[in-house]
């Protein structure tokens, strides 16, 4: 099974304003409700995928429920934590240029977090864990290492969306994937890269700390896989870009999705860029189709 982790979920409402005035009332020209956070994301592209998952985290109030039904609505089993506090929202203003808000998250007591953390003794070895999105500020900055603390003791397989220094820390606890894109892996290491060659090196390097599988993104120039003593490239598949959030996300949820089911690394490298790209064309999230049509544009070349 794969277990994907949202600690800290969010009601994205994004809202269109056409001619925004500060201090006057505005009309919206349209708005949306969606499910956010990058572990529900995940969740979200494993349900286009048709790929089993179950979604864990903290959920409370009116605005966890809108979550955890449009999570099952679309496929992913519900294993959330519900807690007495309210679930966020998140506001995205559509106004010329975008303007986040972004709410702070629940506070999670220690009943509560003891009873998220009940769910890992259930887990076997075979199944990974999917840590990505931020912690609410009542759970301390350490709380994914608690939660690698409890994979490691049932040799669960887990992978981590981090970056910096947190990124750098996670890797002697050997990872299932890592994915940074070039900016994120070049930060890590605290040096500015100056072409494909400084990525390959500190690609290489990750795999010597500990990942088990690194994949770095890298907008227009594609994407590159480090596994075992081999890299791999792909190009990016043609399109306009629409959407940067959730890209990402999209790319964890191709390349775990499709290695849990068919064991073959390659496959899951293409699906992985055919999927995060899909999203990237898109206004919200991939879906199958759109996935599909990519899958065959996605090309692989050893280095």
């Amino acid at each position: 099974m794969i277990y994907t982790v949202t600690l800290n979920p969010s009601i994205d409402y994004i809202v269109e304003v056409d001619d925004l005035k500060l201090g006057e009332l505005n009309r919206m020209n349209a708005a949306v409700k969606l499910p956010g956070g990058k572990g529900v994301n995940v969740s979200r592209i494993l349900n286009q995928l048709k790929i089993n998952n179950r979604a864990l985290g903290f959920l409370g109030g009116f605005t966890g429920e809108f979550i955890r039904e449009w999570l099952e609505k679309e496929g992913s089993e519900s294993q959330f934590t519900y807690i007495k506090d309210d679930t966020r929202i998140n506001i995205k203003l559509k106004h010329g240029e975008e303007t986040e808000i972004n709410g702070l998250g629940p506070s999670i007591d220690s009943k509560e977090t003891l009873q998220f953390l009940e769910n890992f003794e259930s887990m076997k070895a075979g199944d990974i864990v999917i840590l990505s999105g931020s912690i609410p500020p009542s759970l301390g900055n350490d709380f994914y290492n608690q939660i690698i603390e409890k994979c490691e003791a049932g040799g669960i397989d887990f992978m981590i969306d981090t970056t910096g220094q947190s990124l750098l820390n996670t890797l002697e606890k050997k990872p299932f994937l890592i994915k940074p894109n070039h900016h994120e892996l070049a930060e890590a290491f605290g040096i500015k890269f100056s072409g494909l060659e400084d990525v390959i090196v500190y690609g290489k390097k990750c795999l010597e700390m500990g990942a088990k599988h690194v994949i770095v993104s890298m907008a227009g120039d594609g994407a590159l896989l480090f596994v075992g003593d081999k890299v791999y490239q792909s190009n990016t598949p043609v399109g306009v870009v629409k959407n940067s959030v959730g890209a990402g996300d999209s790319m964890i949820g191709g390349f775990v999705g499709t290695y849990q089911e068919t064991q073959d690394v390659l496959e899951a490298f293409k699906v992985a860029v055919a999927t995060g790209s899909a999203t990237a064309f898109s206004t919200d999230l991939a879906t199958y189709d759109d996935i599909q049509k990519l899958i065959p544009e996605v090309r692989i070349s050893q280095i």
